[in-house]
């Protein structure tokens, strides 16, 4: 019997990190929905300082404000994505000179160093996990409104360990894009929860 994925929130001290709380039910009835991945129906949050982050094998990390890892969530953070782990990480303010992009840049430069994250290209697995999107990352209506930095980001970037990406970064504000409940999906006429099955199935099986 295989072991039901979690969906794990990251807890960090600095910022916000309890954004969009309804998006992780979303993800996981679509996990369901198309696939036979079994599921724990809660998210789990998880401090980041804790080492029971080293139980899951995918972590979302996200917010509006500043990202400033203490001591002991930055070596938890490079400890785990180093060693197989899978972090996906929404920029909420859909921009790419804001309070967090600007701070989590940062963090990775500390981590990883100063050419830790780059694009990835619109050919990457990542597209093709479980639906194909040969376009690359679809846009989100935040962006199209001309909310954030009034930008349509047309790429995705990632810090890949070994060939695989470990830390996927979005400006384009997933999270808030997916934050309803999932009994509304009926009223779209493409459900726009496909490329997070997507996120989820190559962090589980890349």
């Amino acid at each position: 019997m295989p072991t039901p994925f979690t969906f794990a929130r990251l807890q960090y001290r600095s910022g916000n990190w309890d954004t969009d709380q309804r998006m992780p039910s979303n993800l996981l009835h679509s996990l369901v929905e198309y696939t036979t991945v079994p599921v724990v129906e809660q998210e789990k949050i998880i401090n980041l300082e804790s080492t029971e982050l080293f139980k899951y094998p995918f972590c979302y990390l996200s917010g509006h404000k500043l990202v400033q890892f203490n001591a002991k969530e930055r070596i938890n953070f490079e400890k785990y994505v180093q060693n197989g782990g899978f972090v996906f990480v929404d920029d909420c303010n859909h921009d790419i000179d804001g309070l967090f992009a600007r701070s989590f840049e940062e963090q990775m430069r500390v981590c990883f160093g100063p050419k830790a994250l780059k694009k990835i290209p619109n050919t990457h697995a990542l597209y093709r996990s479980f639906f194909k999107f040969e376009e690359g990352p679809p846009t989100t209506s935040f962006e199209l409104n001309g909310w954030g930095d009034d930008l349509v980001h047309d790429y995705l970037k990632a810090y890949e360990v070994n060939g695989r990406i470990a830390v996927l970064y979005s400006n384009k504000d997933y999270g808030c894009e997916w934050d309803y409940d999932f009994r509304n999906k009926r009223w779209l006429a493409e459900d726009n929860t496909k490329f997070g099955v997507n996120i989820l199935m190559y962090a589980l099986t890349s």
